[in-house]
């Protein structure tokens, strides 16, 4: 059986610097714009007089992932077996609705000649996720980095995620969650590395 861990390591947080690209002032602007349309008085409802500047703020940093340093090390041990990372809690926004999705990351994968920290795994699903996305791209981005990055025997990657677009408008099913997964070389073309992988993902639910 493989290693499993929780989503992060224990490593230093690094600070958030500010995000490139970012305009608040225009996206205030254009926050005051949308509610006036909405027919929202923002002038006269002294509780929404702030709203632009706070909702500015807040999809800029959702849309911030962190900067970290994706060095890997050799695998000096030969380990040869699955490292898993379970549970990691990511949030996105929908590009088609902007409205958040939620929910959980399960990234493994089978070392080649390196090894990255454990809380690599956790930061490499929220560097892709602190974007405008849909979750199969988010899937296949975090595998696709992995294998750029460690040339493993194999990856997978299952993302569960609750989205909002669905849950508050539209079809309104509230509590639904997608799965996606992306599966990459051993994990893909072995029977029993893909089963022992899915098993050791979801086991516990």
């Amino acid at each position: 059986m493989g290693a499993i861990a929780g989503p992060g390591d224990g490593g230093t947080e690094l600070p958030r610097p500010p995000a490139p690209g970012h305009d608040l002032e225009r996206a205030q602007r254009a926050v005051r714009e949308l509610l006036l349309a909405l027919g929202q008085d923002v002038d006269a409802d002294e509780s929404l007089r702030d709203t632009p500047a706070r909702v500015a703020s807040a999809y800029a940093e959702m849309l911030t992932p962190r900067p970290f340093d994706a060095r890997t090390f050799p695998n000096d041990e030969g380990y040869d077996e699955l490292v898993l990372s379970r549970d990691i809690p990511f949030e996105s926004v929908c590009e088609h609705h902007l409205l958040p999705f939620v929910g959980l990351a399960h990234v493994a994968y089978l070392p080649g000649e390196r090894i990255v920290g454990l809380s690599k795994l956790a930061r490499v699903v929220e560097m892709f996720s602190r974007r405008l996305q849909v979750q199969e791209r988010l899937t296949q981005q975090v595998a696709n980095w992995l294998v750029t990055e460690l040339d493993p025997r194999g990856v997978g990657v299952v993302l569960e995620a609750e989205h909002m677009c669905m849950s508050v408008r539209g079809v309104r099913a509230r509590g639904a969650r997608t799965v996606t997964s992306a599966l990459r070389g051993k994990l893909r073309n072995d029977a029993r590395t893909r089963q022992e992988f899915l098993s050791l993902a979801h086991s516990g639910r």
